[in-house]
């Protein structure tokens, strides 16, 4: 579900800030909103968990495994929390 929405810099530099802590990397990793989800190392159950936990604290948005599950890049996740904080 890539997302080709003109994205805010500084909002999704903050995201992937947020996104990184969330994840917790055992090694630092270089991401970007492009990233797949698939091609980062640690991208499991419980990196899964902590991006949910994130978004709901930081954001006060659901995010599900779903919402989860039909994104490729961390900028498509944005997308579904920028779309949910609308809604």
């Amino acid at each position: 579900m890539t997302n080709q929405t003109v994205v805010d810099q500084q909002e999704l530099a903050q995201f992937l800030d947020q996104f990184t802590t969330a994840v917790d990397f055992q090694q630092p990793i270089a991401i970007s909103g492009d990233t797949k989800l698939e091609d980062l190392p640690e991208w499991d159950s419980l990196a899964a968990l902590g991006v949910i936990v994130m978004c709901d604290t930081e954001y006060g948005v659901s995010i599900t495994g779903e919402d989860l599950k039909s994104s490729v890049t961390i900028t498509d996740i944005l997308a579904k929390v920028r779309l949910k904080k609308v809604a």
